[in-house]
């Protein structure tokens, strides 16, 4: 007689938000960093849909997008992987929706695109501490990931999720 199969670790999640916030725990857990975000571009404004830690960053919290490392890395200014933000002049005196935002020393970001390939938001993770070269040997992991997330966009967008001031 055969075992049952064990395919619960690998079930599909749920919704678009449910997976949003598994890939930046699993992004918290390989890559590291101190805190990982799902944003979503709203005219002039980036707000946090999701984080990692929950505790580090307020959802619904908004920055300015023409101040926002995400801005910069869309617009090519900047690059994917910043390892020491201060050594990035794209990246200086910008803002984040984080308690550290004046001490962002590294950051790494991956838009999030529609089918149509408008920028949705972005997949990006920050750290209070700069970090090794080695940090963008995780680009391709990264790059998938927010892939894979554009991929499952609702067409619909009132069908992601409602977070405090929207």
């Amino acid at each position: 007689m055969a075992a049952p199969l064990r395919v619960e670790d690998v079930a599909p999640f749920p919704d678009w938000q449910t997976a949003a916030h598994g890939a930046l725990e699993f992004l918290h857990r390989i890559v590291g960093l101190d805190v990982w975000l799902v944003t979503h571009l709203e005219g002039e404004h980036q707000r946090v849909l999701d984080a990692h830690p929950r505790d580090q960053v307020l959802v619904g919290a908004v920055v300015p997008w023409d101040q926002s490392f995400c801005r910069k890395m869309v617009a090519g200014l900047g690059p994917r992987v910043a390892t020491v933000t201060a050594a990035i002049p794209a990246y200086q005196g910008l803002v984040t929706p984080h308690p550290f935002s004046d001490r962002i020393a590294a950051y790494v970001g991956v838009p999030l695109v529609t089918h149509d390939l408008r920028v949705f938001g972005t997949l990006c993770g920050i750290s209070a501490r700069a970090q090794p070269r080695s940090l963008v040997r995780h680009l391709p992991t990264l790059e998938m990931t927010a892939r894979l997330l554009s991929t499952l966009l609702p067409a619909d967008s009132d069908l992601l999720p409602t977070v405090a001031g929207r």
